[in-house]
């Protein structure tokens, strides 16, 4: 029987440095919330890069930044849910993503005193900073969530399927979240350079690839009871729909969860097979602070509790 893409991809591209170290923090966290029969969910993080050397200096990038998946993990624990945050490293993390390095350093005071010196929170900053600060050291010593970081799309392939192997016991327990922008695109390991790229040899061609869709095995193979979510990022509205549905009929999986570039930020489109509705901010909720990932993962987490209902009764 011949390689399938996705399996061509794993075979003739070696998994990141750190990959086993990576596995071994995803089993110890499966392990140990699956004895305690966790909900546990799975947040896919961030853009991925794709390398145009070996020993990279330059890649093809996008613009995602992490917003919704940084801030949907959040809420998720919120929820009771453990969290595998899978997040391109430098991108928004949990908690963090509410301060920049300068507004941080604004939030902190200097006292200098003689030989000493002390660093203080502004009082008007402590309001804001203290129930971040601790909700950030509730998750960490309760061990609810565990941060894996990946930086190219080949490194997201393979701790993607790592995290599915995992993940596979909790069956209709586990939740997987993917908001992670996955290039479409790649150069195959045997095509790439070994060293950088040399302007004086004129402007390079590069021969891009399809990256294989591994919503197909993730679904079907690899995590089959699960609640899986995927995310549709479009331009054109009259796409909209018709793609998320078309994803839905191909790959199996519950739900897609569909948004225009230009309203990303204040509205979306639940997709399932049958139906879609859209959940959106008003201008009046967006100005008093309210986050769309909020009510995006509460229904999330009502649909997952009914599929976790509806298996149970069967």
């Amino acid at each position: 029987m011949s390689q399938t893409h996705w399996e061509e991809f794993y075979a003739t591209h070696l998994p990141p440095t750190d990959f086993e170290d990576n596995r071994s923090l995803l089993k110890e966290f499966c392990d140990r919330h699956n004895k305690i029969k966790s909900n546990v969910v799975l947040v896919t993080s961030g853009g991925t890069t794709v390398p145009l050397e070996h020993n990279t200096v330059r890649f093809v990038d996008n613009f995602s930044a992490g917003t919704r998946g940084s801030a949907s993990a959040e809420y998720f624990l919120d929820h009771g849910y453990a969290v595998i945050f899978m997040h391109r490293l430098k991108s928004l993390e949990p908690f963090t993503r509410h301060f920049t390095g300068q507004q941080f350093l604004d939030m902190l005071e200097l006292h200098e005193s003689g030989p000493s010196t002390t660093i203080t929170v502004d009082p008007d900053s402590v309001d804001v900073l203290a129930p971040i600060l601790q909700k950030y050291k509730n998750a960490r010593e309760s061990q609810m969530i565990l941060y894996i970081s990946f930086t190219s799309v080949v490194d997201y392939m393979w701790l993607l399927r790592a995290a599915c192997e995992c993940l596979a016991t909790f069956e209709q327990r586990a939740l997987l979240y993917l908001a992670a922008a996955v290039s479409d695109f790649y150069i195959p390991s045997d095509k790439m350079p070994t060293h950088k790229m040399q302007s004086g040899q004129g402007a390079p061609v590069i021969s891009l690839q399809l990256v294989p869709k591994m919503l197909a095995p993730l679904a079907s193979l690899w995590v089959p009871h699960a609640f899986v979510v995927s995310f549709k990022l479009e331009t054109d509205e009259s796409l909209l729909i018709t793609k998320s549905r078309d994803s839905l009929n191909k790959y199996k999986h519950k739900l897609v969860i569909a948004n225009i570039l230009q309203t990303r930020k204040h509205r979306v489109v639940f997709v399932t097979p049958t139906t879609s509705y859209e959940l959106h901010l008003t201008r009046e909720q967006a100005l008093a602070g309210l986050e769309i990932e909020e009510p995006i993962v509460a229904d999330v987490v009502r649909k997952h509790e009914e599929f976790i209902n509806s298996a149970t009764r069967q």
